[in-house]
Protein backbone atom coordinates (compact mmCIF):
# COMPACT_ATOMS: atom_id res chain seq x y z
CA UNK A 1 0.00 0.00 0.00
CA UNK A 2 1.29 4.20 -0.53
CA UNK A 3 1.18 4.81 3.29
CA UNK A 4 2.72 8.22 2.20
CA UNK A 5 -0.39 8.99 1.24
CA UNK A 6 -2.33 8.07 4.18
CA UNK A 7 -0.02 10.31 6.11
CA UNK A 8 -0.96 13.29 3.79
CA UNK A 9 -4.04 12.51 3.73
CA UNK A 10 -4.23 12.68 7.27
CA UNK A 11 -2.24 15.55 7.45
CA UNK A 12 -4.73 17.67 5.57
CA UNK A 13 -7.49 16.53 7.46
CA UNK A 14 -9.22 14.17 5.06
CA UNK A 15 -10.85 10.86 6.26
CA UNK A 16 -9.46 7.16 6.33
CA UNK A 17 -11.46 4.57 5.00
CA UNK A 18 -11.97 1.51 7.35
CA UNK A 19 -10.59 -0.79 5.02
CA UNK A 20 -7.30 1.46 4.56
CA UNK A 21 -7.23 1.54 8.14
CA UNK A 22 -7.03 -2.49 8.61
CA UNK A 23 -4.49 -2.74 5.87
CA UNK A 24 -2.06 -0.04 7.06
CA UNK A 25 -2.48 -2.08 10.71
CA UNK A 26 -2.05 -5.60 9.10
CA UNK A 27 1.04 -4.47 7.19
CA UNK A 28 2.47 -2.52 10.24
CA UNK A 29 2.27 -5.72 12.54
CA UNK A 30 4.07 -7.60 9.90
CA UNK A 31 6.80 -5.27 9.78
CA UNK A 32 6.23 -3.86 6.77
CA UNK A 33 5.62 -0.51 7.23
CA UNK A 34 8.34 1.36 8.96
CA UNK A 35 8.52 2.98 12.52
CA UNK A 36 9.33 6.57 11.68
CA UNK A 37 6.43 6.87 8.98
CA UNK A 38 4.20 5.36 11.71
CA UNK A 39 4.85 7.73 13.91
CA UNK A 40 4.24 10.94 11.38
CA UNK A 41 0.77 9.58 10.85
CA UNK A 42 0.39 9.33 14.85
CA UNK A 43 1.43 12.87 14.37
CA UNK A 44 -1.18 13.56 12.03
CA UNK A 45 -4.14 11.84 14.01
CA UNK A 46 -2.44 13.46 17.38
CA UNK A 47 -3.32 17.20 15.61
CA UNK A 48 -6.35 16.20 13.06
CA UNK A 49 -8.46 13.24 15.15
CA UNK A 50 -10.44 10.34 13.38
CA UNK A 51 -14.21 10.44 13.71
CA UNK A 52 -16.42 8.16 15.48
CA UNK A 53 -15.90 5.92 12.16
CA UNK A 54 -12.11 5.98 12.06
CA UNK A 55 -11.31 5.37 15.76
CA UNK A 56 -14.03 2.34 15.90
CA UNK A 57 -12.15 0.65 12.35
CA UNK A 58 -8.90 1.26 14.41
CA UNK A 59 -9.53 -0.04 17.64
CA UNK A 60 -11.02 -3.14 16.07
CA UNK A 61 -8.24 -3.95 13.31
CA UNK A 62 -5.78 -3.70 16.62
CA UNK A 63 -7.73 -6.13 18.83
CA UNK A 64 -7.79 -8.39 15.46
CA UNK A 65 -4.48 -7.95 14.70
CA UNK A 66 -3.64 -10.85 17.37
CA UNK A 67 -5.56 -13.22 19.32
CA UNK A 68 -8.44 -13.08 21.32
CA UNK A 69 -8.58 -14.73 24.82
CA UNK A 70 -11.45 -17.36 24.88
CA UNK A 71 -12.40 -18.55 28.49
CA UNK A 72 -14.38 -21.45 28.95
CA UNK A 73 -17.96 -20.94 30.54
CA UNK A 74 -18.00 -20.29 34.04
CA UNK A 75 -21.03 -18.21 36.21
CA UNK A 76 -18.51 -16.07 37.32
CA UNK A 77 -18.31 -12.62 34.90
CA UNK A 78 -14.96 -11.53 33.23
CA UNK A 79 -14.47 -8.06 34.02
CA UNK A 80 -11.65 -5.30 34.44
CA UNK A 81 -10.79 -2.19 35.16
CA UNK A 82 -8.01 0.46 33.40
CA UNK A 83 -7.04 3.58 34.64
CA UNK A 84 -6.24 6.37 31.92
CA UNK A 85 -2.75 6.94 34.24
CA UNK A 86 -1.85 9.19 36.74
CA UNK A 87 1.02 10.00 39.53
CA UNK A 88 0.81 7.07 42.19
CA UNK A 89 -2.12 5.49 40.64
CA UNK A 90 -1.99 2.03 41.86
CA UNK A 91 -5.37 0.94 42.04
CA UNK A 92 -5.05 -2.22 39.61
CA UNK A 93 -2.94 -4.16 42.07
CA UNK A 94 -4.80 -4.55 45.09
CA UNK A 95 -8.24 -4.41 42.65
CA UNK A 96 -7.61 -7.32 40.95
CA UNK A 97 -7.26 -10.22 44.02
CA UNK A 98 -10.09 -8.03 45.85
CA UNK A 99 -12.06 -8.92 42.16
CA UNK A 100 -11.54 -12.44 42.58
CA UNK A 101 -12.71 -12.86 46.06
CA UNK A 102 -16.03 -11.33 45.33
CA UNK A 103 -16.54 -13.96 42.43
CA UNK A 104 -15.55 -12.45 39.30
CA UNK A 105 -12.96 -13.52 36.96
CA UNK A 106 -9.96 -11.16 35.84
CA UNK A 107 -7.74 -11.15 33.37
CA UNK A 108 -6.08 -7.83 33.78
CA UNK A 109 -3.84 -6.91 30.79
CA UNK A 110 -1.93 -3.81 31.42
CA UNK A 111 0.75 -1.58 30.24
CA UNK A 112 3.66 -0.03 31.17
CA UNK A 113 4.38 3.82 31.80
CA UNK A 114 3.48 6.22 29.29
CA UNK A 115 5.14 9.97 29.67
CA UNK A 116 5.70 10.67 33.50
CA UNK A 117 2.98 8.34 34.32
CA UNK A 118 4.08 4.60 35.92
CA UNK A 119 2.75 1.66 34.54
CA UNK A 120 1.03 -1.72 36.08
CA UNK A 121 3.59 -3.77 34.33
CA UNK A 122 6.67 -2.02 35.92
CA UNK A 123 5.59 -1.87 39.37
CA UNK A 124 5.33 -5.50 39.29
CA UNK A 125 8.28 -5.96 37.68
CA UNK A 126 9.78 -4.59 41.13
CA UNK A 127 8.63 -7.73 42.68
CA UNK A 128 11.95 -10.72 42.67
CA UNK A 129 10.53 -13.08 40.11
CA UNK A 130 7.14 -11.80 38.98
CA UNK A 131 6.44 -12.59 35.45
CA UNK A 132 4.18 -10.30 33.89
CA UNK A 133 4.93 -12.09 29.83
CA UNK A 134 2.60 -15.04 30.21
CA UNK A 135 1.21 -17.12 27.37
CA UNK A 136 -2.32 -17.11 26.40
CA UNK A 137 -3.07 -21.08 27.88
CA UNK A 138 -1.50 -19.76 31.29
CA UNK A 139 -3.44 -16.60 31.26
CA UNK A 140 -6.56 -18.35 31.04
CA UNK A 141 -5.36 -21.78 33.64
CA UNK A 142 -4.96 -18.77 36.04
CA UNK A 143 -7.91 -17.01 35.42
CA UNK A 144 -9.96 -19.95 35.86
CA UNK A 145 -7.62 -21.58 38.80
CA UNK A 146 -6.93 -18.56 40.92
CA UNK A 147 -9.73 -15.72 39.66
CA UNK A 148 -6.50 -13.55 38.49
CA UNK A 149 -3.76 -12.36 36.89
CA UNK A 150 -1.97 -8.94 35.84
CA UNK A 151 0.25 -9.67 32.85
CA UNK A 152 0.92 -7.72 29.75
CA UNK A 153 -0.07 -8.67 26.01
CA UNK A 154 1.05 -11.66 24.80
CA UNK A 155 2.99 -11.71 21.64
CA UNK A 156 0.19 -12.58 19.64
CA UNK A 157 -2.47 -10.87 21.52
CA UNK A 158 -2.98 -6.94 20.31
CA UNK A 159 0.43 -7.00 18.57
CA UNK A 160 -0.39 -3.70 16.42
CA UNK A 161 -1.10 -1.79 20.23
CA UNK A 162 2.04 -3.42 21.18
CA UNK A 163 4.18 -1.67 18.38
CA UNK A 164 2.12 1.34 18.44
CA UNK A 165 1.79 2.20 22.22
CA UNK A 166 5.71 2.49 22.37
CA UNK A 167 5.72 4.57 19.36
CA UNK A 168 3.23 7.23 21.13
CA UNK A 169 5.05 7.44 24.28
CA UNK A 170 8.58 8.26 22.24
CA UNK A 171 6.80 10.27 19.57
CA UNK A 172 4.61 12.61 22.04
CA UNK A 173 1.36 11.59 20.94
CA UNK A 174 0.28 9.99 24.36
CA UNK A 175 -3.06 12.93 25.13
CA UNK A 176 -4.77 12.20 21.41
CA UNK A 177 -8.55 10.53 22.42
CA UNK A 178 -8.72 8.59 19.43
CA UNK A 179 -5.30 7.08 19.96
CA UNK A 180 -6.03 6.50 23.52
CA UNK A 181 -9.66 4.98 22.96
CA UNK A 182 -7.94 2.35 20.21
CA UNK A 183 -4.89 1.24 22.81
CA UNK A 184 -7.46 0.77 25.41
CA UNK A 185 -10.33 -0.53 24.29
CA UNK A 186 -8.52 -2.66 21.51
CA UNK A 187 -6.46 -4.49 24.84
CA UNK A 188 -9.48 -4.75 26.69
CA UNK A 189 -12.01 -6.21 23.85
CA UNK A 190 -9.36 -9.04 23.30
CA UNK A 191 -9.98 -10.22 26.84
CA UNK A 192 -13.58 -10.88 26.24
CA UNK A 193 -15.10 -9.31 28.91
CA UNK A 194 -18.99 -9.11 30.41
CA UNK A 195 -18.02 -5.66 32.14
CA UNK A 196 -15.32 -3.18 32.07
CA UNK A 197 -15.02 0.12 34.44
CA UNK A 198 -12.85 3.02 33.50
CA UNK A 199 -10.90 5.12 35.58
CA UNK A 200 -10.36 8.72 33.32
CA UNK A 201 -8.47 11.39 35.09
CA UNK A 202 -8.24 14.88 35.06
CA UNK A 203 -5.68 17.78 36.13
CA UNK A 204 -2.84 19.05 36.23
CA UNK A 205 -0.97 15.58 35.82
CA UNK A 206 -3.58 13.71 33.92
CA UNK A 207 -3.53 13.00 29.98
CA UNK A 208 -6.56 15.11 30.28
CA UNK A 209 -6.10 18.55 32.23
CA UNK A 210 -9.70 19.41 32.61
CA UNK A 211 -13.13 17.36 33.26
CA UNK A 212 -14.64 18.64 30.20
CA UNK A 213 -11.69 16.61 28.05
CA UNK A 214 -11.95 14.09 30.32
CA UNK A 215 -15.65 13.75 29.98
CA UNK A 216 -15.16 13.20 26.04
CA UNK A 217 -12.58 10.58 26.61
CA UNK A 218 -14.66 8.89 28.77
CA UNK A 219 -17.67 9.13 26.39
CA UNK A 220 -16.03 8.21 23.33
CA UNK A 221 -14.70 4.99 25.17
CA UNK A 222 -17.95 4.20 27.08
CA UNK A 223 -19.64 4.31 23.76
CA UNK A 224 -17.34 2.19 21.74
CA UNK A 225 -16.98 -0.56 24.76
CA UNK A 226 -20.91 -0.66 25.00
CA UNK A 227 -21.19 -0.81 21.00
CA UNK A 228 -18.64 -3.90 20.82
CA UNK A 229 -20.95 -5.58 23.43
CA UNK A 230 -18.99 -5.15 26.88
CA UNK A 231 -20.64 -2.94 29.67
CA UNK A 232 -18.92 -0.01 29.93
CA UNK A 233 -18.96 2.45 32.40
CA UNK A 234 -16.34 5.47 33.41
CA UNK A 235 -15.56 7.32 36.64
CA UNK A 236 -14.05 11.18 36.15
CA UNK A 237 -11.85 11.28 39.02
CA UNK A 238 -9.32 14.54 39.66
CA UNK A 239 -5.28 13.83 39.39
CA UNK A 240 -3.92 17.18 40.42
CA UNK A 241 -2.60 15.21 43.72
CA UNK A 242 -0.80 11.56 43.59
CA UNK A 243 -2.77 8.58 44.37
CA UNK A 244 -1.94 7.58 48.11
CA UNK A 245 1.13 8.68 49.94
CA UNK A 246 3.45 6.87 47.32
CA UNK A 247 4.63 7.55 44.09
CA UNK A 248 7.54 5.25 42.23
CA UNK A 249 7.43 1.43 41.10
CA UNK A 250 8.50 -0.41 44.45
CA UNK A 251 6.65 2.13 47.28
CA UNK A 252 3.49 1.60 44.95
CA UNK A 253 4.02 -2.36 45.40
CA UNK A 254 4.29 -1.91 49.31
CA UNK A 255 1.32 0.73 49.78
CA UNK A 256 -0.91 -1.95 47.44
CA UNK A 257 -0.03 -4.82 49.78
CA UNK A 258 -0.97 -2.05 52.66
CA UNK A 259 -4.09 -1.94 51.23
CA UNK A 260 -5.16 -5.25 51.27
CA UNK A 261 -4.43 -5.69 55.34
CA UNK A 262 -7.18 -5.58 57.52
CA UNK A 263 -8.66 -2.15 58.28
CA UNK A 264 -9.19 -1.47 62.30
CA UNK A 265 -11.29 1.06 64.17
CA UNK A 266 -7.74 2.17 65.81
CA UNK A 267 -5.64 2.13 62.44
CA UNK A 268 -7.74 3.42 59.70
CA UNK A 269 -6.23 3.38 56.07
CA UNK A 270 -3.01 5.20 56.35
CA UNK A 271 -4.42 5.99 51.97
CA UNK A 272 -8.08 6.98 51.98
CA UNK A 273 -8.19 7.80 48.42
CA UNK A 274 -6.41 4.38 47.13
CA UNK A 275 -9.20 2.20 49.23
CA UNK A 276 -11.70 4.67 47.81
CA UNK A 277 -11.13 3.84 44.18
CA UNK A 278 -10.41 0.42 44.84
CA UNK A 279 -13.58 -0.15 46.54
CA UNK A 280 -15.47 2.07 44.21
CA UNK A 281 -14.12 0.22 41.11
CA UNK A 282 -15.32 -2.87 42.71
CA UNK A 283 -18.37 -1.51 43.37
CA UNK A 284 -19.21 -0.20 40.09
CA UNK A 285 -18.82 -3.74 38.80
CA UNK A 286 -20.53 -5.69 41.02
CA UNK A 287 -23.79 -3.19 40.04
CA UNK A 288 -23.03 -3.48 36.50
CA UNK A 289 -23.15 -7.39 36.45
CA UNK A 290 -26.09 -7.70 38.60
CA UNK A 291 -23.92 -9.02 41.37
CA UNK A 292 -25.22 -5.97 43.82
CA UNK A 293 -28.49 -3.76 43.09
CA UNK A 294 -27.14 -0.98 43.87
CA UNK A 295 -24.13 1.30 44.63
CA UNK A 296 -24.33 1.26 48.55
CA UNK A 297 -24.99 -2.17 48.63
CA UNK A 298 -22.33 -2.97 46.72
CA UNK A 299 -20.02 -0.63 48.65
CA UNK A 300 -20.66 -2.70 51.54
CA UNK A 301 -19.75 -5.88 49.54
CA UNK A 302 -16.28 -4.94 48.57
CA UNK A 303 -15.48 -3.29 51.95
CA UNK A 304 -16.58 -6.19 53.97
CA UNK A 305 -14.53 -8.37 51.55
CA UNK A 306 -11.64 -6.45 52.22
CA UNK A 307 -11.57 -6.78 55.47
CA UNK A 308 -11.63 -10.43 55.86
CA UNK A 309 -7.90 -10.69 54.65
CA UNK A 310 -8.92 -13.04 51.92
CA UNK A 311 -7.91 -10.46 49.14
CA UNK A 312 -3.98 -10.58 50.99
CA UNK A 313 -3.89 -13.80 50.79
CA UNK A 314 -5.10 -13.94 47.16
CA UNK A 315 -2.62 -11.36 46.31
CA UNK A 316 0.10 -14.04 47.61
CA UNK A 317 -1.51 -16.68 45.63
CA UNK A 318 -1.38 -14.64 42.42
CA UNK A 319 2.35 -13.67 43.02
CA UNK A 320 3.11 -17.17 43.33
CA UNK A 321 1.67 -18.59 40.36
CA UNK A 322 3.51 -15.70 38.38
CA UNK A 323 6.77 -17.11 39.13
CA UNK A 324 7.58 -14.91 42.32
CA UNK A 325 9.76 -15.09 44.99
CA UNK A 326 7.80 -14.87 47.89
CA UNK A 327 10.50 -15.24 51.05
CA UNK A 328 12.39 -12.57 48.51
CA UNK A 329 9.21 -10.61 48.17
CA UNK A 330 8.96 -10.20 52.25
CA UNK A 331 12.69 -9.48 53.02
CA UNK A 332 12.29 -6.34 50.76
CA UNK A 333 8.80 -5.50 51.81
CA UNK A 334 10.68 -5.66 55.50
CA UNK A 335 13.00 -2.65 54.37
CA UNK A 336 12.68 0.66 54.92
CA UNK A 337 13.82 1.62 51.97
CA UNK A 338 15.69 -0.19 49.04
CA UNK A 339 17.18 3.04 47.70
CA UNK A 340 20.83 4.36 48.05
CA UNK A 341 19.71 7.26 49.26
CA UNK A 342 16.46 8.79 51.60
CA UNK A 343 16.39 12.78 52.29
CA UNK A 344 12.93 13.85 53.99
CA UNK A 345 11.64 16.91 52.45
CA UNK A 346 10.97 19.53 55.05
CA UNK A 347 8.13 22.37 55.36
CA UNK A 348 9.42 25.26 55.70
CA UNK A 349 6.43 26.93 57.69
CA UNK A 350 3.22 25.70 59.40
CA UNK A 351 0.04 25.33 57.79
CA UNK A 352 -2.18 23.49 55.76
CA UNK A 353 -0.58 21.20 52.53
CA UNK A 354 -2.60 23.90 49.94
CA UNK A 355 -1.20 22.35 46.86
CA UNK A 356 1.06 18.60 46.40
CA UNK A 357 1.48 19.00 42.49
CA UNK A 358 1.67 15.50 41.23
CA UNK A 359 3.23 16.79 37.72
CA UNK A 360 6.12 17.91 39.79
CA UNK A 361 6.53 14.77 41.05
CA UNK A 362 6.01 12.50 38.07
CA UNK A 363 8.38 14.63 36.58
CA UNK A 364 10.88 14.32 39.01
CA UNK A 365 10.61 10.49 39.52
CA UNK A 366 11.03 10.19 35.99
CA UNK A 367 14.17 12.10 35.63
CA UNK A 368 15.37 9.83 38.87
CA UNK A 369 14.87 7.18 36.64
CA UNK A 370 11.96 5.71 37.70
CA UNK A 371 10.04 6.79 34.71
CA UNK A 372 10.92 6.29 31.14
CA UNK A 373 12.07 9.68 28.48
CA UNK A 374 12.57 7.22 25.59
CA UNK A 375 11.26 3.64 24.49
CA UNK A 376 14.55 1.89 25.43
CA UNK A 377 14.69 3.69 29.17
CA UNK A 378 15.89 1.46 31.71
CA UNK A 379 13.84 1.92 34.91
CA UNK A 380 15.21 1.95 38.64
CA UNK A 381 12.42 0.54 40.28
CA UNK A 382 13.83 1.75 44.17
CA UNK A 383 13.45 5.47 43.24
CA UNK A 384 10.05 7.46 44.20
CA UNK A 385 8.62 9.33 47.05
CA UNK A 386 6.80 8.47 50.07
CA UNK A 387 4.78 9.81 53.06
CA UNK A 388 3.56 12.19 51.23
CA UNK A 389 1.63 15.04 52.82
CA UNK A 390 -1.96 15.49 50.92
CA UNK A 391 -3.74 18.81 50.63
CA UNK A 392 -6.01 19.87 53.88
CA UNK A 393 -3.28 18.16 56.28
CA UNK A 394 -1.58 20.00 58.70
CA UNK A 395 1.80 20.30 58.95
CA UNK A 396 4.63 21.49 61.32
CA UNK A 397 7.29 23.99 60.36
CA UNK A 398 10.05 21.23 59.26
CA UNK A 399 7.66 18.57 59.33
CA UNK A 400 8.16 15.91 56.73
CA UNK A 401 6.70 16.87 53.37
CA UNK A 402 7.55 13.93 51.80
CA UNK A 403 10.57 11.55 51.81
CA UNK A 404 12.31 11.24 48.77
CA UNK A 405 14.65 8.20 47.47
CA UNK A 406 17.03 8.60 45.37
CA UNK A 407 20.25 6.09 43.36
CA UNK A 408 22.64 8.50 44.59
CA UNK A 409 23.89 12.24 46.64
CA UNK A 410 23.75 14.24 43.42
CA UNK A 411 20.30 12.94 41.85
CA UNK A 412 18.74 13.47 45.07
CA UNK A 413 20.30 17.05 45.87
CA UNK A 414 18.61 18.24 42.23
CA UNK A 415 15.56 16.58 43.02
CA UNK A 416 15.06 17.92 46.63
CA UNK A 417 15.04 21.46 45.12
CA UNK A 418 12.53 20.67 42.76
CA UNK A 419 10.15 18.47 44.90
CA UNK A 420 10.10 21.56 47.24
CA UNK A 421 8.17 23.49 44.27
CA UNK A 422 5.81 20.77 44.35
CA UNK A 423 4.17 22.37 48.08
CA UNK A 424 2.49 24.68 48.85
CA UNK A 425 1.75 25.76 52.35
CA UNK A 426 -1.58 28.04 53.51
CA UNK A 427 -3.00 29.29 56.47
CA UNK A 428 -6.34 28.24 55.84
CA UNK A 429 -7.23 24.41 55.52
CA UNK A 430 -8.14 24.35 51.53
CA UNK A 431 -11.93 23.53 50.36
CA UNK A 432 -11.85 19.57 49.64
CA UNK A 433 -12.98 18.44 46.38
CA UNK A 434 -14.29 14.88 45.37
CA UNK A 435 -11.63 12.70 44.73
CA UNK A 436 -14.97 10.86 42.03
CA UNK A 437 -16.29 13.66 40.25
CA UNK A 438 -18.73 11.88 38.13
CA UNK A 439 -19.96 8.99 36.21
CA UNK A 440 -20.39 8.07 32.75
CA UNK A 441 -22.42 5.50 31.70
CA UNK A 442 -24.14 3.38 28.28
CA UNK A 443 -26.08 0.73 27.23
CA UNK A 444 -24.60 -2.27 25.72
CA UNK A 445 -26.10 -2.72 22.08
CA UNK A 446 -24.69 -5.80 20.82
CA UNK A 447 -23.54 -9.43 22.47
CA UNK A 448 -20.48 -9.46 22.74
CA UNK A 449 -17.68 -11.25 20.78
CA UNK A 450 -16.63 -14.99 21.39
Amino acid sequence: MNFLCLIEAKREGKIIAPEQIQEFIREFTAGKIPEYQMAALLMAIYFRGLNSAETTALTLAMRDSGDVLKFPKDKRPLVDKHSTGGIGDKVSLPLAPLLACLGFRVPMVSGRGLGITGGTLDKLDAIPGFQTLLPAAQIIRQVQSIGCVICGQTERMVPADKKIYALRDASGTVPSIPLIVASILSKKLAENLDALVLDVKFGGAAFMPTRAAARKLAQAMVALGNQCGTDTRAMLTAMNSPVGRSAGNWLEVKESVACLEIAKPDKPANAPDLRQLVVESAAQLLVQTQKAPILAVARRQAEDCLNTGAPRKKWDEMMAAQGADLKAFQQKMSCDSTAQVVVEVKAGTAGFVSRCDARIIGEVIRDLGGGRLTKESVIDYDVGVDLLSKPGERVQKSGTLCRLHAADASSAKAALVRLQSAFEISSRRPLSTPLIAELVSGQVSRPRRT
